[in-house]
């Protein structure tokens, strides 16, 4: 089951780290300098209200917040794995939950 779901965790990952790189700034640049000094003019609140009532937008919201969190996610259990050497805390970190557990105990049918 792992084996199968291995290149979606590491295509999350990349994913993450991309949106990281190339969006984040982007809006930083935007709410950070642009809009407080005057560079841009600010949108209205309507204009920001009817933007954020569209599905896209909420995706790509949604996108910008997760696919970096998972980035994170897994770049921190590796850190704890691999660069701390916690090994002994693999169940903890990653491991079984009772949830798989009893996924994996449920009759096929």
């Amino acid at each position: 089951m792992m084996r199968r779901i291995t290149p979606l965790l590491w295509l999350m990952f990349s994913a993450g780290g991309t949106v990281a790189a190339l969006l984040f700034p982007v809006h930083l640049f935007l709410t950070g300098l642009a809009f407080p000094l005057g560079w841009l003019d600010a949108p209205s609140y309507e204009s920001l209200h009817r933007l954020l009532m569209h599905p896209v937008t909420r995706l790509y919201l949604f996108v910008l917040i997760s696919l970096p969190l998972f980035h994170w996610a897994h770049r921190f259990r590796y850190t704890l794995y691999d660069g701390l050497q916690l090994k002994h805390l693999t169940e903890l970190i990653a491991g079984e939950s009772p949830l798989r557990e009893a996924l994996q105990e449920a009759p096929k049918t």
